[in-house]
């Protein structure tokens, strides 16, 4: 993958992101975040990393595979959100209204 100008891959920015969490049991990612800073900055923040391991690692970690596999319904349920056109869209202006479209939308799908 080559990112333009001014990109960043994902990876190199889960530090900021972790930096503002005040506590986390755990952090779940794919394998594009097993990289020795995103684990350091999940240990930081007192948190397990439940990430897979990619294969040129040295040191194989082992993790919770049923914990894992619960990154996969979270995936889905975004998935579903996303085909909701006025949400994929963000026809709402303000935030407060979007996120009451978020939660109209979650209450639909879950009573679905």
């Amino acid at each position: 993958m080559v990112l333009g100008p001014g990109q960043q891959a994902d990876c190199q920015r889960v530090a900021e992101l972790l930096s503002v969490a005040k506590t986390a049991g755990n952090v779940l990612a794919d394998k594009a975040y097993d990289t020795d800073a995103v684990l350091a900055s999940v240990a930081a923040i007192g948190a397990q990393a439940v990430i897979p391991r990619k294969k040129n690692r040295l040191v194989q970690r082992v993790i919770d595979r049923n914990l894992y596999r619960d990154r996969n319904k979270v995936e889905r349920f975004f998935s579903r959100l996303k085909q909701f056109r006025r949400l994929a869209t963000r026809y709402e202006k303000t935030a407060s209204s979007f996120l009451g479209m978020v939660h109209f939308v979650s209450a639909l799908l879950w009573l679905h």
